[in-house]
């Protein structure tokens, strides 16, 4: 799905994810929710992109919130963390030709495009994002509503 780049959105939703790998599905089923829930001045945008692909997505709103899932084997499935831009260290990618999303941000920073000034970032500890047709775990499931609500309490 297009991200729009209408300047009338005070917020973009970007729910991240791939919705055939098992708990990786979590960002596209959030955003299947999101949709019926949040006001017209917020974009809910799902999106299996990564890298500098992520650009466009980030661009025509001051800010975004990302949804994903994440495998840091730092805590049980299921596990929210709420973040924000500054609370990471950057690691480059093991290419050349990999390009993450702060250094997405950073680039657009660079380049002086309207990137969003505000970034932030829930994520879901998954157990299982590479089984192909796996169903999601119930830990990561279980996880959605609170999300949701995390969400709304940030975009109000």
């Amino acid at each position: 799905m297009e991200a729009s780049t209408k300047s009338e959105f005070t917020a973009r939703l970007l729910c991240l994810g791939n919705d055939i790998l098992a708990d990786d599905a979590f960002g596209i089923r959030v955003a299947e929710q999101l949709r019926e829930r949040m006001p017209e001045n917020i974009d809910v945008v799902s999106c299996m992109e990564s890298g500098l692909r992520l650009i466009d997505y980030l661009l025509g709103v001051p800010r975004v919130v990302v949804i994903d899932t994440v495998e840091t084997g730092s805590a049980p499935p299921g596990t929210i963390f709420t973040l924000r831009e500054g609370d990471f260290d950057v690691t480059h990618g093991s290419s050349a030709h990999y390009i993450g999303l702060f250094e997405t941000l950073a680039l657009g920073r660079k380049l002086e495009l309207p990137i969003a000034g505000d970034l932030s970032i829930i994520a879901v500890e998954a157990a299982d994002c590479l089984t192909l047709g796996g169903p999601m775990s119930p830990a990561v499931e279980r996880a959605i509503p609170e999300v949701i609500a995390r969400v709304e309490e940030m975009v109000r």
